[in-house]
């Protein structure tokens, strides 16, 4: 039908040639084609960047993508500390295996044939988180079969995304193993391998979030400053000393080859680590006057397990300061002579330390410690010996650096002798004497007394 001199097709019906409704030629087509290509290609980058910033950011979407982890907590704490174990202190793999060794035991489902709590403790420590080194002994049968139970019992390590679960692991941290409540700086120690341990599962792809977010746990706030009940006075410094060297038989000088030792730990503010790993080369020595010793590496007692050498002291750095970085300490003409009279009487190790066993060892944490409870027993009448005062060894380094202060050192220069930033030692060290307010209330009284008489009135 034509009308007003178009013609109606109805909607199936072709235009007319020429008319506005015309389809479109080839080169039409072609460009509208290119068009919705551009448009897919940039919609598919957009698509592809997407998917790239989950990944980059391990996002909830990413994991969903993979799937939900089964990888048991037991399983991923031992790759993490394999992980973590090269180039790492000896101390701080030892702290790794107890911290993962708690959160093991708090991650357990009670399945038949558990074994006994110091049996299951023992395996753990001892081989669970452990790279073993060259020539060490094989794991015992029975530690084997304890292991393998507990990677049958281990939860999941994703369960930790339940919150409750997660804060009674929090929990665990806070016993000993007498049930007792563990020291705050055990806490925060295990507490922050747990953390780190968990962003590694994160990093990893096992585990979408951390989930230690979503749980409000806080730590008692620790005691920042040495308790002033420690800190002994210059005398009273000097009656341990002396008490020492009657410590054990006089032809094997348990105690007199350990006069030294101590001595450099008040008189140098030396750290028990420091002082084993003196030797003589890096002292001066003179026959008068002040010395120097030049500080640059430690020993600390760690255990043959958690050390390259398979030795019980490791070989390290100055604690926290870069590696092969020294430090100058003067040392006063006491403690020179005291050196002086070490050196001649027992000579010195092969290797040139100082202070060492019969047998040329290195002095470890057990015998000093026994020897200075039964110096302090000799020294101090009852009444002190019920007090805290100079009760562990390291106490001599507190008395040290309060005596220092209580000197009118400078606060920088104290710092640098003692290897610490003067925050610390200012927070932590700047305690008074034991009896140093006597010495203060006699000169307040002194002063107040010069008041007391009635002025004359002439003056």
């Amino acid at each position: 039908m034509e009308l007003n001199g178009h013609y109606d097709g109805g909607s199936g019906s072709e235009p007319m040639a020429g008319g506005p409704s015309a389809q479109p030629d080839g080169d039409d087509r072609q460009d509208r084609g290119s068009a919705v290509a551009d448009l897919a290609g940039e919609f598919g980058a957009e698509l592809v960047r997407a998917i790239r910033v989950g990944l980059a950011q391990g996002s909830s979407s990413a994991l969903a993508l993979r799937g939900p982890s089964h990888l048991s907590w037991y399983a991923f704490a031992a790759e993490y500390a394999r992980a973590h174990w090269p180039g790492r202190a000896a101390k701080t793999r030892d702290e790794v295996s107890e911290a993962l060794t708690a959160v093991t035991l708090a991650m357990l489902w009670d399945l038949p044939g558990r074994p006994g709590g110091p049996l299951l403790r023992r395996s753990l420590r001892r081989w669970a988180f452990v790279v073993p080194g060259p020539g060490r002994e094989e794991m015992p049968t029975e530690d084997r079969l304890v292991l393998q139970w507990v990677a049958k019992a281990s939860r999941p390590l994703e369960d930790l995304q339940d919150p409750v679960l997660a804060r009674d692991v929090l929990e665990s941290l806070r016993r000993k193993v007498d049930g007792g409540e563990a020291a705050v700086e055990t806490m925060r120690r295990k507490r922050k391998v747990l953390v780190h341990a968990l962003y590694y599962a994160v990093e990893r792809g096992e585990l979408g979030s951390h989930p230690l977010a979503r749980v409000r746990w806080r730590l008692p706030k620790p005691a920042v400053s040495v308790d002033p009940r420690v800190v002994a006075n210059p005398h009273q410094a000097r009656d341990l000393l002396s008490a020492v060297s009657y410590v054990g038989g006089y032809r094997r000088a348990r105690g007199r080859r350990l006069i030294g030792f101590f001595a450099g730990m008040y008189y140098a503010g030396l750290r028990p680590e420091e002082a084993v790993a003196v030797e003589l080369p890096d002292c001066r020595l003179p026959s008068t006057g002040w010395g120097r010793l030049i500080v640059h590496r430690t020993r600390p007692q760690a255990g043959k397990r958690w050390t390259d050498s398979g030795q019980f002291h490791d070989e390290r750095g100055l604690k926290n300061r870069p590696p092969g970085d020294t430090r100058v300490v003067p040392l006063p003409p006491h403690l020179v002579a005291l050196w002086r009279d070490h050196v001649t009487t027992f000579g010195t190790a092969d290797d040139g330390r100082l202070f060492f066993t019969e047998r040329g060892g290195i002095i470890g944490y057990t015998t000093y410690h026994r020897a200075w409870h039964e110096a302090r027993a000799l020294a101090f009448p009852p009444a002190l010996i019920a007090t805290p005062l100079a009760k562990r060894p390291y106490d001599l380094r507190h008395s040290a650096l309060s005596t220092w202060l209580c000197a009118g050192a400078d606060p920088a220069e104290v710092a640098q002798r003692a290897g610490n930033s003067v925050e610390v030692l200012l927070s932590r060290y700047a305690k008074c004497l034991y009896d140093r307010q006597s010495i203060n209330n006699q000169r307040i009284d002194r002063l107040l007394s010069a008041y007391d008489h009635p002025r004359d009135p002439e003056q």
